[in-house]
């Protein structure tokens, strides 16, 4: 079976349901995207990977994994979503320690965010992402409607999964805020290691820089 390269295209939440998440995997030589539900704490996790200015003040489990890895020579090579069975992705660590591979099973979730701290590839089978795959090509005209599409998947994704559904409002009010309120805020939620918040503070932070 033939293995495709994925790369990390962001998180999103669900509009509708609190502490809903979905990391959104693109196809690198395609317009596919690979949306797979996680957890609050790994959503955070991979968050802070992905944004480098974001410096938790002690490690969290998955950089204590790669802090571990590191002082006995073990490096994680690559990661390969192989399996999907009733909506749930089944992923393997290919490890490598004195030239010796191992495969070692994990959630996809741990996965990808030990592949983001090692810089390690992403893999899927093409027969998964035939079947879970979606398209979500925008035009330019709809790129500031993106993020509001991708929680439209979250909620669709939930909806199947006919889990609870509960009010949210994503932005908790930081539309209200300044740039510099919403930095103050930033450092407060990393020093109080509520890393949830700081990931959805520094999403509207970046929405507006890019706009500039």
């Amino acid at each position: 079976m033939s293995l495709v390269k994925l790369n990390i295209k962001g998180i999103s939440y669900s509009q509708t349901q609190n502490g809903a998440y979905a990391l959104i995997l693109n196809e690198v030589d395609g317009d596919r995207k690979l949306p797979i539900v996680i957890g609050a704490f790994e959503a955070q996790s991979i968050a802070i990977a992905l944004e480098k200015e974001i410096k938790p003040p002690r490690p969290l489990t998955h950089d204590l994994f790669r802090n571990f890895a590191d002082r006995f020579d073990i490096v994680v090579k690559q990661v390969i979503i192989h399996k999907l069975v009733d909506g749930v992705f089944y992923s393997s660590i290919i490890c490598e320690r004195d030239k010796i591979e191992e495969i070692i099973d994990a959630r996809t979730s741990d996965a990808i965010a030990l592949a983001l701290r090692f810089d390690a590839p992403i893999f899927t089978y093409k027969t998964i992402l035939d079947k879970a795959g979606i398209f979500l090509k925008l035009t330019s005209q709809e790129e500031e409607e993106a993020a509001e599409k991708e929680s439209i998947v979250v909620d669709e994704l939930f909806t199947e999964e006919e889990t609870e559904v509960v009010e949210n409002n994503p932005d908790n009010g930081f539309k209200t805020l300044s740039l510099q309120e919403l930095y103050n805020m930033l450092d407060g939620a990393v020093a109080d290691e509520d890393y949830e918040k700081a990931a959805r503070l520094r999403d509207e932070i970046s929405n507006r820089e890019n706009k500039k």
